[in-house]
């Protein structure tokens, strides 16, 4: 009888200290999951946007950035639509983070109409422009002799009919 209530008691702790490691894994998921909106959609969302955790990227209105301290303020555009991001994170805003930059701001909507942002992650928009037509993408050679003529050729000699 005595085994048998003992293997009771330890079904039971196995059984709440499973349950406990999956409620905690269950609530970190969902307290970690942020939603990616556009701006327009933001803007629709209604009563749902003030209680979600989302991700919202725009580019940076030129002029629109107030800086203090590691902290900033200023507004994304979207077509015809813009919205004022206050951040207020860890780190400063990173360097890339300059006027029409493409910018993704992490945080929370507020009733007031402005995103509170606590991560921002911004790309260099020049490095993500649009070729422009008739240019050549830069190449670098990693030999010290960048003569590479010579193998050209003779690959094409060695394969006459892939032209063909």
């Amino acid at each position: 009888m005595k085994s048998n209530g003992h293997t009771y008691k330890i079904a039971i702790a196995i059984f709440i200290i499973l349950g406990s490691i999956a409620y905690l894994s269950i609530s970190a998921e969902q307290s970690n999951k942020s939603y990616y909106v556009t701006i327009q959609e933001l803007q629709t969302m209604g009563n749902k946007a003030y209680t979600r955790h989302l991700r919202v990227s725009g580019q940076v209105v030129p002029g629109s950035i107030v800086r203090q301290g590691p902290n900033a303020d200023f507004t994304l555009y979207e077509h015809d639509r813009k919205l004022r991001v206050e951040y207020v994170g860890q780190e400063p805003p990173p360097d890339t983070f300059k006027n029409n930059s493409p910018t993704l701001a992490v945080g929370r909507y507020g009733r007031d109409g402005v995103f509170h942002a606590t991560e921002l992650q911004s790309k260099c928009a020049s490095h993500y422009a649009p070729a422009k037509p008739g240019a050549q993408p830069a190449m670098q050679s990693t030999a010290k002799n960048s003569s590479t003529a010579p193998a050209t050729t003779a690959m094409a000699d060695a394969q006459p009919n892939l032209h063909q």
